[in-house]
């Protein structure tokens, strides 16, 4: 019988395979494969030819395996049996693989083409490489690798409105989120302070609302990074955040927001301001399920931070909140059922920060997911006892522009903690938020990692195997070197600050502040 282990983390370091983040089930031998760059794709029982998702899957894999460029006559075998290599990004999608590795053969099995993706990202952090004979293995073999998420959301919200994030950043950004197997890029495409995106409806929006003419997306930009994220397995979820964070629209159609002074949160006493939104909405969505540069089934909403003072002292809105008989919350609960009505028109599901849950909590659509976001909020089991499903980023825990929240606190916060056993399946998941005021390309890589890794642990792993962050040090300083060997400006990591250099010469895994 084969020796075998269960991979737990309070195996000493060094003794498995450090892989992050960690696997559900693993078992393996003590034995050693060779491996080289010339590996043969079988896929299907008759080694078809690759469909060209799974193709590119490898393409982008191997240069992650094979990093050095050696000779080598050692020959691999790559099994690769799914079921459907075209599923639908979802929440529903099963991102599940089993990854086998025996002697002289590797096998993928997978029910769709994201657990294979998956699959890959673990085979890369098994193969070891050897300096001084130059060459690839795979110890701990024979191994079995049975995996799957714990969560189907697991995400990054990036903020392009605070300041822009060019195309390329996006896509690197993307890279990264799969190296730890996240699978939203949740995009807060626009804010207060800019409207990068140009609305063929409303191209004012753009054109008027954005830092710059060369600070904006086109469609093309965005089909592009959807579709950058849809090969890698990755959903792109849309934010457009109403009525607040809104005032970059005014520049471009000024009827849709209070006054020239009071310029947020949007008007709504006029079908100017819902007209637009639709409008908008329609040129993300194609105004139907699946279709449009965003087919995400999900939009986000926003509805947070709302002050509706400006609302009272503009003199046409305050007479007609008078006359439709509401008061500045019941003008705000309007507006959000509104702008929900106009999504699930366009067959979208809808978040919104818990802001909407704090105002009116079960009057809210029992469809709508509440977006966990302030400290200490207590909101998951409030929502979820209700039946309401949640999406977890708690600030004082889950964002990364805090830059003196530790890994470790980030590493042992737990979305379901005070969610009835019963309803935890109610927590769809969970975001680390990258907000964006003192973040661009210049810092964006190095503020999300590796403290976004811990995040990702707790979103994949089992529960119970990864409680406490000092049993996961190890393999955490491994996963920063293995993003920094691919090119991600991951800080330190053990700063004690987020994003701060090394303070002094020193290997990778010494790096500290």
């Amino acid at each position: 019988m084969l020796p075998f282990l269960l991979f737990l983390p309070t195996l000493a370091f060094g003794a498995t395979p450090s892989l992050w983040p960690l696997p559900q089930a693993m078992k393996h031998g003590d034995g050693v494969m060779p491996l080289g760059p010339d590996v043969l794709l079988c896929y299907g029982e008759d080694c078809e030819e690759l469909p060209n998702d799974i193709q590119d899957g490898w393409d982008r894999a191997a240069p992650l395996i094979f990093s050095h460029s050696v000779s080598s006559s050692v020959s691999t075998t790559l099994t690769i049996s799914i079921d459907d290599p075209s599923a639908e990004l979802n929440l529903e999608a099963d991102e599940s693989y089993i990854l086998t590795v025996s002697e002289s053969t590797i096998e993928i099995t997978s029910p769709t083409q994201l657990g294979y993706y998956h699959a890959l990202q673990t085979l890369s952090q098994l193969v070891e490489f050897d300096y001084d004979s130059e060459a690839y293995s795979i110890p701990n073999t024979p191994l079995t690798i049975t995996d799957s998420p714990r969560f189907a959301h697991r995400g990054i919200l990036v903020d392009s409105a605070r300041h822009f994030e060019p195309v390329p950043t996006l896509h690197r950004v993307i890279d990264s989120l799969t190296y730890a197997k996240l699978n939203v890029l949740h995009w807060h495409l626009v804010d207060t302070q800019s409207f990068p995106f140009d609305s063929p409806s409303y191209p004012d929006l753009g054109k008027m609302g954005a830092f710059s003419k060369e600070e904006r997306y086109t469609v093309g930009d965005v089909e592009g990074v959807v579709e950058y994220a849809r090969k890698r397995g990755v959903r792109v979820m849309v934010e457009i955040d109403t009525p607040g964070h809104a005032a970059s629209w005014c520049k471009g159609y000024p009827e849709v927001c209070p006054s020239t002074d009071c310029t947020q949160p949007l008007n709504p006493s006029t079908n100017a301001t819902f007209d637009l939104i639709e409008g908008l909405f329609k040129d993300l969505t194609g105004g139907k399920k699946g279709e449009g540069i965003f087919p995400d089934d999900i939009m986000h909403l926003g509805g947070d931070e709302v002050d509706t003072s400006c609302w009272s002292s503009s003199d046409d809105i305050s007479k007609w909140m008078e006359d439709q008989g509401m008061d500045e919350d019941g003008t705000y609960a309007y507006f959000i059922g509104r702008v929900q009505e106009i999504a699930h028109g366009m067959g979208r599901e809808v978040v919104g920060w818990e802001e909407i849950w704090n105002h009116f909590k079960t009057d809210l659509d029992p469809t709508t997911i509440v977006h966990v976001w302030l400290p200490g909020s207590s909101v998951g089991p409030e929502a979820t006892k209700a039946g309401y499903r949640v999406i977890w980023s708690r600030s004082d825990l889950w964002y990364l522009d805090w830059l003196k929240t530790s890994w470790d606190s980030m590493y042992e916060a737990e979305p379901t903690d005070g969610i009835a056993e019963e309803d935890q399946h109610l927590v769809l998941g969970g975001e680390g938020c990258m907000w964006g005021e003192t973040v661009d390309t210049s810092d964006i890589l190095q503020t999300i990692w590796p403290r976004g890794a811990a995040i990702a642990e707790r979103l994949w792993s089992d529960k119970g195997s990864t409680t406490k962050a000092a049993d996961a040090e190890g393999r955490y300083k491994e996963f920063r070197c293995l993003l920094n060997r691919r090119g991600i400006e991951a800080a330190p990591s053990m700063n004690m600050i987020g994003r701060e250099a090394p303070e002094s010469p020193g290997g990778c895994l010494d790096q500290r502040r």
